[in-house]
């Protein structure tokens, strides 16, 4: 299913990005969370120079769950 021009789905998605909803997560933890997508992104480059392994932007949400197994 498409967009339409009426449809207010493309704004939402960009407003997600600005929210305080994403954590960054690496292999062995939770490296920041809390921040905007850009802030995330930014925190991904940091500590890829740190050459820390397995890094991945996630919801809120979904750090909690994965740090909890």
């Amino acid at each position: 299913m498409g967009l339409t021009p009426g449809d207010n789905a493309g704004e939402s998605s960009a407003n997600e990005l600005r929210e305080r909803i994403w954590s960054v997560i690496s292999f062995d933890r939770h490296e920041a969370g809390s921040v905007t997508y850009d802030e995330a992104s930014r925190k991904i480059e940091e500590l890829e120079r740190a050459h820390v392994a397995g890094l991945c932007i996630v919801t809120d949400d979904a750090a909690a769950r994965a740090h909890r197994a």
